[in-house]
């Protein structure tokens, strides 16, 4: 009988100086070969289990360990660090923090020079490396000058150079494109295949983990093993929703449409089922759930017509662009990296000036608006939150802007505090920043400029590296602020997020606008998801594979679907 290559028995974990343990009664067995996902939310424990697997516990966090944990028929508290790193081979979510090399040669070769492995093998097997995971180009570049994308395949190669058996990853997808994420599922797909590794992925973004084979899912939740079952169990079982997971969408469509998924195969991808009359059924609920009412068109407040911009002479960057954002609407602007969607940003904000077309703001032409006057119509708001905050107590932060507008201290006492009530932050009030997560964070960001009173906001990735449930709580903030009159334009990846919260999207690709329409429209046609780099929705893709008759349709009943269900648990 083979013998699991990992094998936690009874094994729990309590940080030093916390007084529940993280980990709890975890009994799991791993075999050679095996490609499992871990997948559970955010506080769910799959990351301490992860770093008890590649030996960050105990080398780097310790505490108090019961049962056992065995990796390759030995403890790895017995092994030193380098040991255990021979067995297993992780690939971080910051990459930034993992490389070693000034070049991307000098990264992917350090395993084999602390190897004293011959100078010409080393090449060769250096350039082996990179070639696999499409990266030879850039061999002599610097890791830090790449994309994500490019910086999580240069890991990649790193991890190809060792012989490590076990291969973690942990957050592959964080920061990637749809297009991104694709390419690095495959990839490690590959690796898997090729190399007969034991492949461990913790990620929460389930689609995009589903698009690859996976033999087991390991769900997690509150420090213990929910489930270990395969995909299509899983996804069967609805356990995902219960753990702060959100199935794939047509998964969630079926179930909105009475479909029973007992015992069904095949459910980890948009495939055909075999189900007896399905596709009749669905284009029947359909062709009733896509319904719409009848919606009165929101108040123009952004218009954008014909703008063209470039960094150097005769090579713009966007050309011709046009597009409208309604009072209290939201747009999501979509589009591969390098589509122009932050040079818009910056255009509209004010920080570039067009070489030709115009902007108007309620009516009013904003040619002649100062970058201040802009700021205090149209809000940005960065991906990440720490770049944005630069006070040490919530309430300075948030009255900063007031502060420097000359604002009387009492006023800005009472607008921050009404900001703060409308943030869900007002608690918090007198804590320092410090003592913020990353979700409040962003909202902190948001109150920030919501102070100011503008009525269009522009977000950068708003949901970026959140798992469901915090997703969904930001989201369903922003809709609140919307149903308040202010508008958004959501610069995302996530086609998700646009299927549920955004009126239309704008896709842009090569500097130029490809559509603007609904968001069903825009994600079920693949000329146009595809040069954007985008992802047809899952939903359009299952229902061309099952028949039915208009993917569009089906989408469009499927967002209406989940409004109707997100108002009935209100």
């Amino acid at each position: 009988m083979m013998q699991p290559i990992i094998s936690f028995q009874q094994y729990s974990f309590k940080y030093k100086n916390q007084s529940e343990p993280t980990l709890k009664d975890i009994t799991l067995d791993i075999y050679p070969g095996e490609k499992i996902w871990i997948a559970g939310p955010s506080g769910s424990g799959k990351s301490t289990l992860a770093h008890c697997i590649n030996g960050l516990i105990p080398f780097t966090y310790g505490g108090d360990i019961r049962g056992s944990l065995s990796i390759a028929g030995r403890n790895p508290a017995e092994l030193s660090i380098f040991e255990l790193s021979r067995t297993v081979g992780t690939i971080l979510q910051d990459q930034d923090s993992q490389f070693v090399g000034l070049s991307v040669a000098e990264d992917v070769a350090f395993v084999m020079e602390n190897k004293a492995m011959p100078r010409e093998q080393m090449k060769r097997e250096t350039a082996a490396s990179l070639e696999r995971v499409g990266m030879l180009d850039y061999i002599d570049h610097s890791p830090y000058e790449l994309s994500g994308g490019q910086k999580q395949s240069v890991s990649l190669a790193g991890v190809l150079s060792t012989d490590a058996e076990v291969l973690l990853f942990d957050e592959p997808l964080a920061n990637l494109d749809p297009a991104g994420g694709r390419k690095a599922m495959q990839l490690i797909d590959d690796i898997h295949r090729q190399g007969g590794k034991t492949v461990i992925i913790i990620e929460h973004r389930v689609e995009d983990v589903l698009q690859q084979p996976i033999d087991r899912i390991v769900l997690m939740k509150d420090g213990g093993i929910e489930a270990v079952s395969t995909p299509d169990e899983i996804l069967a079982s609805g356990l995902l929703r219960g753990c702060g997971l959100r199935p794939p969408l047509y998964v969630d469509a079926l179930r909105y449409a009475g479909v029973s998924l007992d015992g069904v195969q095949g459910l980890s991808r948009p495939q055909p089922l075999g189900i007896p009359g399905l596709g009749e059924r669905l284009d029947g609920w359909s062709e009733q759930a896509a319904a719409q009412t009848p919606s009165q068109p929101a108040e123009s407040l952004l218009d954008v017509r014909g703008l063209t911009f470039g960094y150097e002479p005769g090579q713009p960057v966007l050309k011709d662009v046009s597009l409208q954002v309604g009072a209290g609407e939201i747009v999501a602007l979509l589009g591969n990296n390098g589509a122009g969607k932050s040079t818009l940003s910056q255009l509209i904000t004010g920080i570039l000036k067009p070489q030709s077309g115009s902007m108007r703001y309620a009516g009013q032409d904003m040619a002649s608006w100062s970058i201040r006057r802009r700021g205090e119509a149209i809000g940005y708001v960065m991906q990440n939150p720490n770049r944005m905050i630069t006070q040490h107590m919530i309430a300075d932060e948030v009255g900063l802007g007031l502060k420097v507008r000359g604002v009387p201290a009492a006023e800005i006492k009472e607008r921050v505090a009404g900001v703060l009530q409308t943030c869900g932050l007002y608690p918090f009030r007198n804590w320092p920043v410090s003592a913020l997560s990353y979700g409040q964070k962003k909202r902190l960001s948001i109150a920030a400029i919501l102070v100011l009173a503008p009525k269009l906001m522009i977000l950068d990735e708003p949901t970026a590296g959140q798992d469901y449930r915090h997703y969904q709580e930001f989201m369903d903030f922003i809709e609140q602020l919307a149903g308040q009159g202010i508008a958004f334009l959501l610069i995302t990846h996530d086609m998700y997020l646009a299927l549920e919260y955004a009126q239309r999207a704008v896709v842009l690709s090569g500097g130029e606008v490809l559509a603007a329409d609904t968001v069903a429209s825009v994600l079920s046609r693949p000329e146009v998801t595809e040069p954007a780099h985008l992802k047809e929705t899952s939903l359009s893709l299952f229902a061309k594979a099952n028949g039915l008759a208009s993917p569009e349709r089906f989408v469009q009943a499927f967002i209406n679907a989940e409004k109707k269900e997100k108002k009935g648990h209100e």
